[in-house]
């Protein structure tokens, strides 16, 4: 029987079916291994791309340099974004989709449309989603983003509330990142404000 505080069983059981996925299998270079975190309370969702390899070999999402500089963007410490109970994490593709010639592969496409409603729907407090990246970004937004990366970035303001989009925090943007300057000096200060306020909000009615 659950205790009380517990998740409900049918958030277990849902977070299970995820964990247990083989959808892919035949078209991964590594057994499944979905990597999320999960939890009926969180408030802010974080959507990347899919995990690379170091985030698959340890099981913990963007452990990496890039999670480095996605928390320095936050102004958040690791133990903070890692709790489940404020934060959760559910990226395009669950699993490690493998490299060509160094650079990851796109996450699965059959990935996001079969577990992200059910994912987003078992939690219903999510007040901010941060959609990291041009594959997060091309399934939530759909033909409301811009022709570029920069564009939708800019446009940010379009898609408040509810989402917000953002660069990836890979090595590999550098030069993006410093022919954007405006990014850092315009849109992190309204990132960490956006992301405090999901973070305090106490009921459905609280701050986006």
């Amino acid at each position: 029987m659950n205790q009380v505080g517990d998740p409900p069983v049918a958030f277990d059981d849902l977070l299970a079916r995820v964990q247990a996925c083989t959808v892919c299998a035949a078209n991964l270079p590594h057994p499944p291994r979905p990597i999320l975190r999960i939890s009926p309370t969180a408030r802010l969702l974080i959507v990347g791309q899919a995990p690379g390899r170091r985030v698959h070999e340890t099981g913990i999402p963007w452990n990496d340099p890039s999670g480095d500089l996605l928390r320095q963007w936050l102004g958040m410490t690791r133990d903070a974004f890692y709790d489940v109970s404020r934060i959760a994490i559910v990226p395009t593709g669950l699993c490690y989709p493998g490299t060509v010639n160094g650079s990851d592969l796109p996450p699965r496409p059959e990935c996001a449309p079969l577990w992200h409603p059910p994912l987003r729907a078992a939690m219903p407090d999510i007040r901010l989603t941060l959609l990291i990246g041009a594959y997060a970004q091309a399934y939530y937004l759909g033909k409301r983003r811009s022709r570029t990366l920069a564009g939708t970035v800019a446009a940010w303001r379009d898609f408040a509330p509810d989402f917000l989009p953002l660069p990836h925090p890979s090595p590999r943007n550098r030069r993006w990142l410093k022919q954007n300057s405006w990014f850092e000096t315009g849109v992190l200060p309204m990132l960490r404000e956006r992301v405090g306020a999901a973070l305090a909000s106490g009921d459905n009615g609280g701050a986006q």
